[in-house]
């Protein structure tokens, strides 16, 4: 027999930014509120508790210039046009095939630009504070806001609001399935607790806040193809995020929004354990793979998503590795270790077949390799800081900037596997967060906010993703709320 926990107005699955923003939210306007979380209470927060928590503004008042159409761009792909017209009537006379397109709404997007800095606003009367900053890449220079002691600060002021205000919290507790009424509402949430105990957590409104699916070995093969095993989840918060709070919506017919192919990615050391462990040098440098060749363009933009497209790249090459090669060239560009995160020394080698011996490629093919190379490029001016279009000639695969011969010793490398940060699929849901079904109609009683509902297609704009978790948290458990009574 199953444990019944009764009594909740709202109950959240997750322990995010947006889990947080939604318990916080809803326990303002008075909701009774539980909070399920599947870690230990002191690794609680996926991929928020390890994130620097960059927040795309320009200041805590101000959203950055490009914000909205930056988010225009990323939400669709190819979308039929005609459909999409339609979306400029007013919503509720969209015909159902319109509303569950698998495209972020106009709507939705109104909303995150029109509610993204009150969400600052609020988060400040919990305590925290805002400055700005810059993204730790040496070619890109937008200017970001970021909260004083990153994404665990977020979490630690708004469970302490939480807690103070009655919210209660049941950790090692997992997400099962969600539990309807004949309706079809959402009544409440099954989960499962430590020894396989099941319990039934009962309540008028379920906001799913369990991020995306970035450890889920299975969904990332389904959906992010071959070699997917080969991409490790960035921070040890990311590796609690399997993915169930995307399957339960799904279960009872929800409708999907986002790229299920693609994910956000920083290239990471492979021989590291720390967080986040990026070597963001490697555009002025070249890549190969475990057969000595490179198969990627390195330089292929002074842009955030050039990190994205190496790492997908790399996903695909023999065993998912890559291995970041420089010569002592690397010691002119200032600042170069401020984009290495990584606590492993370099690999050192005063020739290139030494450096093929240490790490494990052919000789013969990486000097062939770096040969080639070398005779594409074309005497130019070389500049770290933007894209200086310092281009090789009739290589294949190009290098489009940055490219200068590797040929001064020492040599140095880092051995490259692709991180997984943010997925992209994940549930549709409209401007008040509520989860839509497959036909476009709001599932009553079923909520959802952050990385678990899609939005991104084929790239992802930095500095959006914490930013869109606090704003539509804020949102779910405002709405999920007023459901009481």
């Amino acid at each position: 027999m199953a444990e019944r926990k009764t009594g909740f107005d709202v109950v959240v699955l997750g322990h995010g930014i947006a889990g947080l923003s939604a318990a916080v939210s809803a326990m303002q306007q008075g909701a009774k509120v539980a909070v399920l979380e599947r870690a230990p209470a002191e690794e609680s927060g996926g991929c928020t508790r390890y994130t620097e928590a960059f927040l795309r503004m320009k200041s805590e008042t101000e959203l950055a210039d490009d914000f909205d159409e930056e988010m225009a761009e990323v939400a669709g792909a190819n979308p039929d046009k005609v459909m999409v017209d339609e979306m400029t009537a007013a919503p509720q006379t969209w015909p159902s095939v319109v509303r569950a397109m698998s495209v972020a709404d106009p709507e939705y997007l109104a909303a995150f630009s029109r509610e993204a800095v009150p969400t600052i606003q609020w988060l400040k009367t919990f305590g925290v504070r805002f400055y700005p900053t810059r993204l730790p890449q040496l070619t890109i220079h937008t200017p970001m806001v970021v909260p004083s002691g990153g994404g665990a600060a977020l979490l630690e002021a708004l469970a302490q609001a939480a807690t103070e205000g009655g919210v209660q919290f049941f950790y090692e507790t997992t997400g099962r399935r969600l539990i309807e009424d004949d309706d079809g509402s959402v009544a409440g949430l099954q989960a499962v607790g430590r020894h396989n105990r099941r319990v039934d957590f009962l309540a008028r409104s379920v906001v799913l806040a369990s991020g995306g699916f970035e450890g889920s070995r299975e969904m990332l093969a389904r959906y992010a193809g071959p070699g997917s095993i080969n991409i490790r989840p960035v921070a040890r918060g990311a590796h609690y995020n399997r993915g169930e709070g995307i399957r339960m919506a799904f279960d009872i017919g929800a409708a999907t929004c986002g790229d299920f192919g693609k994910y956000h990615s920083t290239p990471v050391d492979e021989r590291s354990g720390r967080t986040e462990a990026k070597v963001l040098i490697f555009p002025f440098g070249i890549v190969v793979n475990q057969l000595g060749r490179r198969f990627a363009d390195e330089g292929s933009g002074a842009d955030y998503n050039n990190y994205d497209r190496i790492c997908h790249a790399i996903q695909g090459q023999p065993n998912g590795i890559g291995y970041a090669i420089f010569d002592a060239k690397i010691e002119d560009i200032p600042n170069y270790a401020s984009a290495i995160l990584t606590d492993q020394p370099p690999i050192r080698a005063d020739s290139l077949a030494a450096m093929a011996q240490r790490i494990g490629v052919p000789a013969i093919a990486l000097e062939e390799t770096v040969r080639a190379f070398n005779a594409a490029c074309r005497p130019g001016e070389f500049a770290p800081s933007r894209a200086d279009g310092l281009r090789t000639i009739g290589l294949e695969p190009p290098k489009s900037n940055w490219a200068r011969a590797i040929e001064k010793p020492p040599f140095i490398a880092y051995p490259l596997i692709p991180s997984g940060i943010i997925t992209f699929g994940g549930v549709k849901t409209n401007a008040m967060a509520e989860v839509l079904n497959a036909d476009g109609d709001a599932i009553p009683g079923l909520y959802a906010a952050g990385a678990m509902v899609g939005v991104y297609h084929r790239r992802y704009p930095a500095a959006t993703s914490v930013l869109r978790g606090a704003t539509f948290g804020r949102i779910a458990g405002i709405n999920a709320a007023a459901q009481r009574g």
